[in-house]
């Protein structure tokens, strides 16, 4: 992947989810790093799942001040997304999907969001976010992918820029905290058995 120009995708508007004012992007690692998590959509099951195994790292994130941001690509889902308490950080929303193009989290066609909703990997998270009783729906767009960015403070480097390469793809806890030069005693979820049953929210 190519390196990301923070100087420019620092410049793109986000919306807080907390009290709908606009701020640029290179404002969250200003004074701290942090760990940006970009969700496909609030309602996306593997997106709750993955929200909640990365906020078991907020204590270890939090002591060693490093900022945890979660952000959407709209706001369609987000009241339920906060109400069930799935993420412990901020939220913000890129409702012009700025970031989102500007880091290459790409856009599945009608054609190719099937084939990457029914992969392995998508089967294998779907299950352990039903084994955690997670759910989820398919309100939103469908078809934006996601994916993380670390930052150095004050924008001084990337430290991990990861791409979404199926919708069950994620960053696991202890690359995050590789990343960041960081210990946690964190536990990632149990890696359950796939079987085809399995809804592939």
């Amino acid at each position: 992947m190519a390196s990301v120009d923070l100087v420019r995708v620092g410049k793109n508007l986000l919306k807080s989810a907390d009290n709908g004012e606009s701020v640029e992007l290179q404002s969250l690692w200003q004074d701290r790093p942090v760990v940006l998590f970009f969700l496909r959509r609030f309602g996306c099951q593997i997106c709750r799942w993955t929200a909640a195994e990365i906020s078991k790292l907020e204590p270890d994130l939090s002591a060693n001040n490093v900022a945890l941001v979660g952000i959407g690509p709209e706001e369609f889902g987000l009241e339920e997304f906060k109400k069930l308490g799935f993420f412990k950080g901020s939220i913000y929303i890129d409702e012009q999907k700025k970031c989102y193009k500007d880091l290459g989290f790409k856009r599945y066609t009608a054609l190719s969001v099937v084939p990457a909703a029914l992969g392995k990997k998508v089967r294998e998270v779907s299950s352990k976010a039903s084994a955690d009783g997670i759910q989820g729906n398919f309100s939103g767009d469908l078809l934006q992918s996601g994916g993380m960015l670390i930052v150095a403070k004050g924008g001084e480097k990337t430290l991990l820029h990861f791409v979404q390469e199926t919708p069950g793809d994620y960053v696991p806890l202890e690359d995050i905290a590789k990343a960041l030069s960081i210990s946690s005693n964190a536990k990632a979820g149990q890696k359950p058995v796939c079987n085809d049953d399995v809804c592939t929210r």
